[in-house]
């Protein structure tokens, strides 16, 4: 089993199905030379392979990261880099090439053990650019 991304003409992620496994080509039709070619040509739209076992451009097995990031419906399938990531959440924030994730300006604060078990957490203030803790 393998998983199948469909993009528009702006390699924006509008679809995901899971579809046969990409080292299975004994049904793949002729005149084909992968799953993605023979999907592309089904729906009429680019089709790349991705992995719900990667994000952040890791391997949650342990194994070898594929693509960036698992695609999720209105990601950006960057061509040149050949890895998905998500749409930019702040216009302050960078995309880290390495990770294929978004970076803010400011690292996170680390959470303390008590504010953790008061219900504390981090938002992000893109007009402070700063992050704000917040009580749940």
């Amino acid at each position: 089993m393998a998983h199948y991304a469909f993009l528009d003409e702006n390699n924006i992620v509008q679809e995901v199905l899971v579809g046969i496994d990409e080292n299975d080509i004994t049904e793949l039709p002729d005149g084909y030379d992968s799953w993605e070619s023979y999907y592309s040509f089904i729906k009429g739209m680019t089709c790349k392979r991705t992995s719900y076992n990667t994000v952040a451009n890791t391997h949650n097995d342990g194994g070898t990261p594929f693509r960036g990031n698992y695609a999720g419906i209105g990601h950006i399938y960057d061509e040149e880099n050949d890895v998905f990531y998500s749409p930019q959440p702040y216009p302050s924030w960078t995309l880290d090439t390495n990770t294929s994730s978004w970076k803010a300006p400011v690292e996170e604060p680390t959470l303390t053990e008590e504010e953790i078990n008061s219900g504390k957490y981090y938002s992000w203030n893109e007009e402070t650019t700063s992050w704000d803790l917040q009580t749940h």
